[in-house]
């Protein structure tokens, strides 16, 4: 039987699904950069996505180094392996938007730098929370490296005005309002909240696989003693 959270995911993988489906055919083309703006649809929300992993990891960090226990990393864990995958997502789409758009598919932009070492953050966090032994050590270094992580993410926003940079500056969050279309920032907005609750519900499904997993390890090794 499923429980709510996974029924909740599929709820919102199908509506994500009709949003990428309008994406595709109801909203106008871009004047300026044609078909292949409407990958905005995925690289913006998937970049929300990877923040709000981030927000909800410092969160979780906050909270096991509090407590002081185990247990209270598997949040953290979970949020961290979303993280990392929304993060690698917004890299592609960016990469395969910029391609047509600046000639290439890669550039040591700010943005994109700073993009990049979230990737890097989020794969480091895994790889230290595997060679730490459980205990005390684990939980007060992988905290600390959460709330690092969650430190780059208003960099990583803020970047196109306090730097140089190819990236287009801010199109939706900007004093004027947004440049957008109003049905293509409708449509935005919709994909953005959309993913969010995608996102809020991989974190909560992936943590109760964590907590399942770490519990029948143990019964394991208890019906080994």
């Amino acid at each position: 039987m499923l429980d709510k959270s996974r029924l909740s995911l599929m709820l919102g993988l199908c509506i994500l699904a009709t949003q990428w489906l309008l994406a595709w055919y109801w909203v106008p083309v871009d004047d300026a950069q044609g078909e292949v703006y409407r990958i905005i649809y995925l690289h913006v929300p998937a970049a929300f996505a990877a923040f709000t992993s981030a927000f909800v990891l410092a969160i979780a960090s906050i909270i096991a180094l509090r407590s002081k226990t185990n247990a209270n990393l598997d949040l953290s864990k979970a949020a961290t392996e979303v993280g990392l995958m929304f993060t690698i997502l917004t890299l592609a789409t960016g990469s395969i938007w910029g391609k047509p758009t600046w000639g290439t598919w890669w550039t040591w932009d700010a943005r994109l730098t700073t993009t990049f070492l979230l990737a890097l953050m989020y794969g480091g966090w895994l790889l230290l929370h595997n060679a730490t032994p459980e205990g005390p050590s684990r939980v007060r270094s992988c905290s600390i490296l959460g709330l690092m992580i969650a430190v780059d993410v208003p960099i990583i926003y803020k970047s196109v005005t306090w730097w140089r940079t190819l990236h287009q500056p801010q199109t939706i969050l900007r004093s004027g309002g947004s440049t957008m279309d109003d049905d293509m920032l409708s449509l935005l907005l919709a994909g953005i909240a959309i993913m969010l609750f995608v996102c809020i519900s991989m974190i909560f499904v992936r943590r109760t696989n964590i907590s399942l997993e770490r519990e029948l390890e143990q019964r394991s090794l208890g019906a080994m003693v």
